[in-house]
């Protein structure tokens, strides 16, 4: 029998059992608790609304956590809350997780904001989400960032309870 040693934080993350809660950002592993409950609502409610949106319009597809993001360049895996890849990038749609970046992402606040707000979305900026919300479960504010003409993440709007994207063409209330 032998043993592979993990050379990185990736490789550790595929060796832990199913349904651990942890991700890799930057080659470096961190744990987290389960959400709160008005985390999980708001959850349940926006992969309501995207789901039936993209039945009808037959766009893309959507996931919600648990689902890896595998962001090989940057030694990252992420489960963003919601994630919608458009049918013109399905191909990034493997049977282990995602490989690449997903069209929009959906972070929801719970417990390590500086996460959310600043290591993921520094992240996603880099490999190529071109839309990335954060929610804030505590009074509803979407705050969206857009790549801007070159290809920087810029602040489109902050709302409450209201989200519009352009890349899916929809807006939903919360």
């Amino acid at each position: 029998m032998s043993t592979t040693i993990p050379a990185t934080a990736v490789d550790i993350y595929r060796m832990l059992p199913e349904g651990t809660r942890c991700e890799v950002l930057y080659n470096q592993l961190i744990m987290t608790p389960a959400p709160n409950t008005d985390h999980q609502f708001i959850s349940v409610k926006l992969s309501a609304l995207l789901y039936n949106f993209l039945e009808e319009t037959g766009k893309g597809v959507i996931l919600h956590a648990p689902a890896d993001v595998y962001f090989e360049q940057e030694q990252s895996v992420l489960q963003p809350d919601v994630l919608v890849i458009l049918n013109e990038n399905k191909s990034i749609i493997q049977k282990d997780g995602i490989h690449g970046a997903p069209d929009v992402v959906f972070e929801i606040l719970s417990g390590n904001r500086i996460h959310d707000t600043l290591k993921k979305k520094s992240l996603y900026e880099k490999a190529g989400v071109k839309e990335y919300f954060i929610i804030d479960p505590e009074d509803k504010k979407v705050i969206m960032f857009a790549f801007n003409e070159i290809n920087q993440y810029e602040l489109a709007y902050e709302l409450t309870g209201k989200i519009t994207s352009a890349v899916l063409g929809c807006s939903f209330n919360l």
